[in-house]
């Protein structure tokens, strides 16, 4: 058996079926070997006009079953060996040599080994299944046949020829029924066996396992006695058809008509009565034409008999199998797509429910801005009713109250490829009082024609209560630095109050501690102004206009370089400044961000180093301009390429380069409020490398509100 599988055996694990119990296997081996028994004699008894084989073989198809049954089980080597003790006995006890047996048994082993595998390549699933395995699929079916017609092959090449060989005469006709007979054997007794044998197994389930007379009354529960009347119809159909066929009129080729009352079974019952109805009109017409009897019976050459008899039999098996095996195959799918529906119709109310029971609005819109879906939230958020309408009937606003252009929706953006989060959009609803502030994200979906999901959260008491915050830490801020003046000033007067004579050069703790509180009141000072620098990039209102970069850099870059010069004074920066492009932008924020970026460039440079600063732009994207501003400073850790831009977030804490941590973030308020984006990344050769984006002089206004806040 190891020689039929597609791999190694397959014992009790968890790669393959389980195997039976061995009380439950041996069973079996006991029933098979009975059966085998009794079907090899039927064989050998009656032979068709002095032929050298019978004119039925049903020993191959019965051990083509008996292994096929057995293929996971620890005994099969058992069944093995008992089928050729069979074999080998049987010929011997029915007149044949000890050297004929042993020919023909092996020539029936080699079908049945080759049936096993062509049968394990051409259906895998049913030879992987439990040992009655899952024959349910027309496929399943041809498989057989397939398997069959090539084992039946074998012997018939191998059988004729010998016998050729050692007569002298070789018989085509003789090899093509050797072919026919063994062909229909071993794929109709399977067959039939495989439908018929679930019903005593134990391991398939209560749900697929019937006894014949439960198959008869599958249906009578919702027909009545209608289906056991139309089963005894059947009945009386078949023997009435048969009995005409091959008694009352054996000289008219009437066999083919026989083919309607299979049909009529496999069209009206189960699977389990179409096998009994083909296994018992198979062998009366079978055993009929052995005694002579039936339209098979007058031809005179006993190889076409053999031929045409065997023919007959499988047309009927497969007409009839194919067809319940189809049916039950297409009530299967039925009922699955059934399943199918009523669970997407489940999940579908499910999460109707619960897109309608979410706090935030969310609506589905097509490329023309037209509703597709939308919820209960979304309606009261955007005050409107029902499902469908037109984006742009409900007018959208950037925050400071002006309107968004149609190509900046977010659903537009989102449509264009655009991931759009966090987008604060101003909605006044018609018939309340106040404005709504909201969140807005939205996203393409995967659908024909376009299509986007857009998601609003009301933000309005969180923006409100943040623009409280920020304006009382400006207004603070701002009245902070009148005290620090005033500190400044006092500072000074002291320090002028304490200094030393001349000519006395003695040092005084007193000048120590006045430079330790300008140096703190400095760094208060730094830190206020940064405070306002952030409030006001992230809240003033901005003024796009065409900024020529060039100039703008220069004169930021002429400031920075003038640093006193000598032993103990810092070393003048080396600038080099390429063709910059001009922008569209504020131009207070922009010198702001700049200058930002190029004074951390000069302050982050090692101690005793020359600053060395590249500032150099090219083009985007249409309608953009990158810049880059690149230094040999100390660069960034690892890491903290990101988190830098985050408020009070410094890269290099606790060393000797002070700050407030709020630089950055201001310079990425600045970008994003232009609708650009600034990330930084290492220089090769050392030092770091910020870029940032802003619309080029030319384009459409910056959409400020589409940038993340």
């Amino acid at each position: 058996m190891a020689s039929v599988s597609r791999g190694s055996p397959v014992p009790e694990h968890a790669d393959g079926p389980p195997a039976s119990g061995g009380g439950t296997a041996l069973r079996r081996t006991a029933m098979f070997a009975a059966l085998h028994l009794a079907a090899t004699l039927a064989g050998r008894m009656e032979l068709a006009g002095g032929e050298t084989f019978g004119l039925v073989w049903p020993a191959a198809g019965v051990g083509a079953l008996w292994l096929l049954v057995q293929r996971h089980e620890r005994s099969r080597w058992l069944d093995m060996l008992a089928m050729v003790t069979i074999f080998v006995v049987v010929n011997l006890l029915t007149d044949s040599t000890l050297p004929s047996a042993l020919f023909f048994t092996a020539v029936n082993v080699a079908q049945i080994l080759v049936f096993l595998r062509v049968l394990s390549r051409a259906c895998p699933d049913l030879w992987d299944s439990p040992p009655w395995g899952a024959f349910e699929r027309v496929r399943h079916l041809w498989g057989l046949l397939a398997a069959a017609a090539a084992a039946a092959a074998v012997g018939a090449l191998v059988v004729p020829t010998v016998l050729g060989v050692l007569t002298g005469q070789w018989s085509a006709p003789s090899a093509v029924a050797w072919w026919a007979r063994n062909t229909v054997n071993m794929a109709v007794i399977p067959a039939l066996g495989l439908c018929l044998g679930r019903l005593p197994d134990r391991r398939v389930p209560a749900s697929r396992r019937t006894s014949a007379w439960r198959a008869v009354r599958e249906a009578s529960d919702q027909a009545g006695g209608w289906r056991i009347a139309e089963f005894c119809a059947l009945l009386a159909a078949s023997a009435v058809a048969y009995l005409v066929a091959f008694g009352v009129s054996r000289d008219l080729p009437l066999a083919f008509l026989l083919i309607a009352v299979t049909v009529w079974a496999a069209v009206r019952f189960s699977t389990t009565v179409v096998a009994l109805h083909t296994l018992v009109t198979g062998m009366v017409a079978i055993v009929l034409t052995v005694y002579g009897s039936g339209p098979f019976a007058i031809i005179d050459s006993p190889a076409s008999r053999v031929l045409v008899a065997q023919v007959f039999v499988g047309m009927v098996a497969v007409v009839g199998l194919a067809l319940v095996l189809g049916r039950d195959e297409r009530e299967r799918l039925t009922e699955q797509r059934i399943a199918a529906e009523k669970e997407a119709a489940a999940q579908a109310g499910m999460l109707a429910a619960i897109v309608d029971s979410m706090y935030d609005g969310l609506i589905v819109l097509d490329a023309g801005g037209r509703f597709l879906m939308s919820n209960p939230a979304a309606r009261r958020l955007l005050g409107v009713d029902g499902v469908t309408g037109d984006i742009a009937e409900h007018r959208l606003f950037h925050p400071d109250g002006t309107p968004i252009g149609v190509e900046r929706m977010p659903h537009r953006l989102a449509l264009a490829g655009q991931e759009i989060r966090d987008m604060d959009v101003l909605v006044r609803v018609p018939g309340l009082a106040g404005e709504l502030m909201l969140s807005v994200s939205a996203t393409r979906l995967p659908v024909n024609g376009g299509a986007a999901a857009v998601v609003f959260h009301d933000v309005t008491a969180e923006r409100r209560h943040r623009d409280e915050l920020a304006a009382f830490a400006g207004v603070v801020a701002h009245d902070l630095l009148n005290p620090l003046t005033t500190i400044d000033g006092w500072l000074q007067i002291l320090a002028d109050a304490v200094k030393p004579p001349p000519g006395d050069d003695a040092p005084s703790g007193v000048d120590d501690s006045i430079a330790h509180i300008q140096r703190a009141s400095g760094r208060m000072q730094e830190l206020i102004q940064d405070l306002l620098a952030h409030a006001t990039a992230r809240d003033a209102p901005i003024t796009p206009v065409p900024v020529d970069l060039g100039t703008l850099v220069r004169e930021i870059a002429a400031t920075r370089g003038d640093v006193p010069a000598g032993p103990g004074g810092a070393r003048a920066p080396v600038f080099r400044i390429g063709e910059l492009a001009a922008v569209l932008a504020d131009r207070a924020l922009v010198r702001q961000l700049v200058d930002n970026l190029i004074g951390n460039a000069v302050k982050y440079t090692a101690p005793g180093a020359r600053p060395e600063i590249t500032v150099t732009s090219a083009p985007e994207r249409p309608g953009w301009i990158r810049v880059e501003v690149a230094d040999r400073g100390i660069g960034i850790p690892p890491g903290q390429h990101e988190a830098i831009f985050e408020n009070f977030r410094r890269a290099h804490e606790g060393g000797s380069y002070s700050g407030s941590g709020l630089g950055l973030a201001i310079c990425k308020r600045i970008v994003e409020r232009h609708g650009g984006t600034i990330g930084v990344r290492d220089n090769p050769g050392g030092g770091s490398r910020f870029h940032f984006t802003l619309p080029a002089a030319g384009a459409a206004p910056p959409a400020e509100a589409d940038a993340t806040p």
